[in-house]
């Protein structure tokens, strides 16, 4: 199961600044132009865990392999993306294709960086990229919403139904609202919903780039930004695309001294990656032997038999249980045994839901 998270924002914020921070990688030319990003660049980056170095530490694993996120450095946009203008028509369809927007919005004065408005205002900055999803979101339920509500009127209930849902959405865009305000009343209404793959129905990171002297406090920028995040149901964090530039290549501890000069205990990107992974509602469950240590991913909610199919589809579908261990009670008893002697190991059928940090064994038959 991949998971990606899509870089915006407007030109010249620092998108792909960050994102070679993230994949410790010089794949994306950052340069001082719009469109310098065209076609859009993928980084896979580990999710920083601690849990799973301890578990590994314990069990005296040959390898560690860290569960892994997406991130897509996504074309600048424009006003009037909507309609095409720019690279709208691009930048729109790679947003689709994306689960989670990382909105990158500058919060940082710099006379050598040309801002495309000419002057720094992140909050409104936002708004234009929120207005030009919206914008094309309404467009396109403009015209699905009445041809569902003809087909409904004609007996056709799949019709009615979608044409129920999408037009309490359609009230909503109209009012300058984002699509993921909706509420559906059940699975059904939420897999129409899900089908109609709208723009602003997308979960919103927005990450603050400050100025290095900024980095650990923030500024007046980043302050707005947070109280839009906060009255739109989203998060923030604060980043300096420039420190974590100046992290890639470094050793860690060289790195941590580095933070630590600035009064920071982690990198920005520590947290951008946490919180896109919060965003998409994911949890980590772990497998843990001699030969590795392992992190996987799975949405909250997901059962045994997804969790093991998350390894490997023979898994799910031969399920039959999971020798399953909490992680504090891993760390606790000090491994399988200590956890097996003390009763904390227990077996889980298929309708067991998966807790964040389970130390899982599938027992399978195919």
């Amino acid at each position: 199961m991949g998971f990606k998270c899509g870089i915006v924002g407007l030109p010249n914020v620092g998108k792909s600044t960050l994102f070679n921070a993230l994949t410790d990688t010089q794949s994306a030319q950052a340069a001082n132009y719009p469109f310098c990003t065209i076609e859009p660049n993928v980084g896979n980056v580990s999710v920083p865990d601690d849990r799973l170095n301890k578990l590994a530490a314990i069990a005296g694993s040959a390898k560690i392999i860290p569960t892994q996120l997406a991130f897509v450095d996504i074309a600048g946009l424009v006003r009037g993306a909507s309609k095409g203008e720019g690279l709208g028509n691009q930048f729109l369809g790679n947003i689709r294709e994306v689960d989670a927007i990382v909105h990158v919005l500058r919060c940082f004065e710099n006379d050598d960086i040309q801002h495309v408005d000419n002057h720094v205002d992140p909050v409104a900055d936002a708004e234009t990229v929120e207005t030009e999803l919206l914008l094309s979101d309404l467009e396109s339920l403009e015209k699905r919403v009445p041809a569902f509500i003809k087909k409904g009127q004609q007996g056709d209930k799949e019709a009615k139904a979608a044409a129920s849902v999408l037009g309490q959405t359609l009230e909503l865009l109209r009012e300058g609202k984002p699509a993921r305000l909706t509420v559906p009343g059940d699975d059904e209404e939420a897999r129409i919903f899900a089908q109609a793959q709208l723009l602003t129905s997308k979960p919103v990171l927005y990450v603050c780039n400050v100025g290095e002297e900024d980095a650990a406090t923030g500024n007046e920028y980043s302050a707005k930004v947070a109280e839009k995040a906060k009255a739109d149901g989203a998060n923030s964090v604060v980043v300096s695309a420039a420190i974590e530039a100046d992290l890639v290549g470094m050793e860690l501890e060289e790195r941590m001294e580095f933070l630590s000069d600035l009064g920071l205990t982690e990198t920005g990107l520590s947290r951008v990656i946490r919180s896109g992974y919060d965003l998409l509602h994911l949890i980590t469950f772990f497998t843990v032997g001699p030969k590795e240590a392992r992190a996987w991913t799975v949405e909250v909610g997901s059962k045994g038999p997804q969790a093991a199919g998350e390894i490997h589809s023979d898994f799910e579908r031969g399920f039959i249980r999971a020798e399953t261990i909490a992680y504090d009670d891993y760390i606790a008893c000090n491994g399988e045994s200590g956890a097996r002697d003390a009763g904390k190991l227990r077996q889980e059928g298929k309708e067991y839901v998966v807790k964040d940090g389970d130390v899982l064994h599938f027992k399978f038959n195919v």
